[in-house]
C-alpha cells in the first residue's frame, strides 16, 4: 500500500532538534551487523500504521551490540550504575503514514534488571534481562550475552569484531541502517513515534571474527543465512529522545 506522504530522505544528520529531551543516554562501542530480509517477512512484525522500509527491494534485520551509558530522565544527570550496561538488540526498519523512517525493536537484551522491568512496564519495549559482557583487547571487541528472563531462556549471542578504518563516504546501505531518527512501537495507548537526535555517526568498517547467535530467530525472523551484508563499528554518540507522538492511520 503506498504511503499517503512521500518517505523522508535518509539523512546522516538529525532533521530536527529536541530542546527539552525526555530521555538522555549515550551509546558506546557499537557493532552493527545487518542481513537483507524479505519485506514480506518483516511486515507482520511491525507496529500498526507502519510498513517495512526498503532499499533496492530489500528490508534489513540488524543485530546491534553496544554499551548503554548513563541513562537520564528529564534533564537529570545519567545514572552511573542502573543506567550503564551492555545491551544487544534485534531491530527492523519501518516507515509510518507521514513518511517518517524509524526502527522497530524485536528484542533488547540488557544486563540490568531494573531498567528492563521499567522499560517493559512503562513503554512496552521488548527488553530481556541477560547475563552480558563487552571486552576489548586492542582493536578487537567481543560481546557476549545469554538471556535470563523472560524467555526463550538461554537465547543469546557471541560477537567479535576487529575495528577497521574510518568510513569517509558511507554507502547507501550504511546510511540506511544507521541514519535513523525515531522509534516506532506499540505503546499502551497505541502505536507511537518516539523521535531521537544525536551527532552524525563516527563510523568505521569492521571485520567480523565470530558470530554465533539465536536472537534473530528468537525475535520471530528466519535465522540469518551467510555473512552479513554490512558490518560496522562506532565509538558512539550521545543521544536525546523526545516525547512520544501518536501515529495517525493511513
Amino acid at each position: 500500500m503506498p504511503h499517503p506522504q512521500p518517505t523522508e530522505p535518509v539523512s546522516a544528520e538529525p532533521p530536527f532538534s529536541l530542546a527539552r529531551p525526555l530521555l538522555t543516554q549515550s551509546w558506546l562501542d557499537l557493532a552493527f551487523l545487518h542481513w537483507a530480509v524479505d519485506p514480506a517477512e518483516v511486515a507482520p512484525l511491525l507496529p500498526a500504521r507502519t510498513v517495512p522500509d526498503t532499499l533496492d527491494g530489500f528490508s534489513y534485520v540488524g543485530l546491534i551490540a553496544f554499551r548503554m551509558h548513563r541513562v537520564g530522565w528529564l534533564g537529570l544527570p545519567g545514572v552511573p550504575y542502573f543506567g550503564s550496561f551492555p545491551e544487544t538488540n534485534v531491530r527492523l526498519y519501518s516507515v509510518d503514514a507521514r513518511g517518517r523512517r524509524g526502527v522497530v525493536f524485536r528484542s533488547l537484551d540488557a544486563s540490568r534488571l531494573v531498567p528492563v522491568v521499567i522499560a517493559r512496564a512503562g513503554f512496552r519495549l521488548p527488553y530481556r534481562w541477560a547475563r552480558m559482557s563487552v571486552v576489548r583487547d586492542g582493536d578487537v571487541l567481543t560481546y557476549t550475552g545469554r538471556r535470563r528472563w523472560p524467555g526463550p531462556r538461554g537465547a543469546g549471542s557471541r560477537i567479535a569484531v576487529r575495528v577497521g578504518p574510518p568510513v569517509d563516504e558511507p554507502t547507501a546501505l550504511e546510511h540506511f541502517v544507521t541514519a535513523r531518527w525515531a522509534l516506532h512501537n506499540d505503546f499502551h495507548t497505541g502505536p507511537l513515534y518516539l523521535p531521537n537526535t544525536h551527532p552524525r555517526w563516527p563510523l568505521r568498517r569492521a571485520e567480523l571474527l565470530e558470530c554465533t547467535e539465536d536472537l534473530v530467530a528468537a525475535a520471530g525472523l528466519s535465522a540469518p543465512a551467510g555473512a552479513p551484508a554490512s558490518v560496522l563499528y562506532s565509538a558512539g554518540v550521545p543521544v536525546r529522545f523526545g516525547r512520544p507522538r501518536r501515529l495517525t492511520p493511513r
